[in-house]
């Protein structure tokens, strides 16, 4: 007769057992990360916030007001270009100049609040490092050393508890090496990191682009500002490198890092990049932004930079930051707007 009483397995067995058991949650643990859920399910680092909600657009973005300018001066092309640009979300750029310690905190809790209350993701863009665009100089400025601290924290705490999420630092990294300031940037940014990890706001660091600083340099200086606290990296914001290019860059520099989420910056890779930065001629916008779902850590395809804004006073263009529409103009047509 069978033995009705429960067999014991041996302590070997009991321990391949145990082994196999701790394997399969690892797994997925893994998986579950990988996927953008997080191994807790929940936290802001562990999300893809952007598989979760729609892009928030600026309804006080700098194109949105060109709109108004080109009818008055009886553009009505340039109208109507700009306001189909204007209609794409964008990245919303916070910098001290507009937005100095003590008055930061309340613009950027209005932004939050409006793209709440639509549902929606706001994607802004922190840029007040001191010494900031010491390699191409038509951004210059930041805030002072003594400053960025406390700006950074009344940014973050204005956007804790939101699904808002912050693109930190174009080009502090990759131009640290250039300009000497390793060490400087490199304190600045884990402060920055810190703080914004402490009020949970879904943060990636910006990693430069394809073709400026090797993947194995990038990754030493994203582990040393603390990118393993966040959600991840950003590449080609303001650049023009192809989707194609960024994928294979990001892909290496996810992979020194553990597996590392990333955005992508495409709003105007559309006819790839020349050896020239500054507004170069013959671009054209790239394809509209949104979430990515793939077998990669892409998070998702973003227009970081507002596409019609100057790269600065090169070329015919304005300041930095600047709309420039009729440049706004060529590159919509040239990606086959009309």
């Amino acid at each position: 007769m069978p033995d009705p009483r429960p067999r014991r397995l041996p302590v070997r067995g009991l321990v391949v057992l145990a082994v196999v058991v701790a394997l399969v949650a690892v797994a997925g643990t893994a998986y579950a990360w990988r996927a953008g859920l997080g191994p807790f399910g929940g936290g802001a680092q562990e999300r893809n916030r952007f598989a979760e909600q729609g892009l928030y657009v600026d309804p006080d973005s700098k194109t949105a007001a060109g709109v108004a300018d080109a009818e008055q001066a009886g553009l009505t092309e340039q109208a109507t270009i700009l306001g189909e640009l204007a209609d794409v979300s964008a990245g919303i750029w916070v910098t001290p100049e507009e937005h100095p310690v003590g008055e930061v905190g309340s613009y950027v809790s209005g932004v939050v609040e409006d793209a709440a209350d639509d549902d929606q993701v706001a994607v802004l863009v922190i840029y007040g490092i001191p010494n900031r665009d010491c390699t191409g100089g038509y951004s210059s400025g930041g805030t002072e050393a003594g400053e960025y601290a406390d700006w950074v924290g009344e940014i973050a705490d204005a956007m804790a508890g939101s699904t808002a999420v912050a693109i930190l630092e174009p080009d502090a990294l990759a131009g640290s090496l250039a300009c000497g300031l390793r060490t400087s940037r490199v304190t600045h940014l884990a402060d920055a990191v810190d703080v914004l990890v402490a009020d949970d706001v879904t943060t990636y660091v910006d990693a430069g682009h394809s073709d400026w600083v090797a993947p194995a340099r990038m990754a030493r200086l994203l582990r040393a500002v603390g990118v393993g606290k966040v959600r991840g990296f950003a590449t080609n914001v303001a650049n023009y490198q192809t989707d194609d290019d960024e994928l294979a860059y990001a892909e290496k520099l996810s992979s020194l890092l553990g597996g590392s989420h990333w955005v992508t910056d495409r709003g105007r890779n559309g006819n790839g990049a020349t050896r020239v930065w500054c507004n170069p001629r013959g671009r054209a916008l790239g394809l509209k932004p949104g979430y990515v779902e793939d077998d990669t850590g892409l998070d998702a395809y973003l227009w970081i930079k507002p596409p019609g804004e100057s790269d600065g006073t090169c070329r015919g263009g304005p300041a930095a930051g600047e709309l420039w529409a009729a440049r706004a103009v060529a590159l919509a047509q040239a990606a086959g707007w009309s």
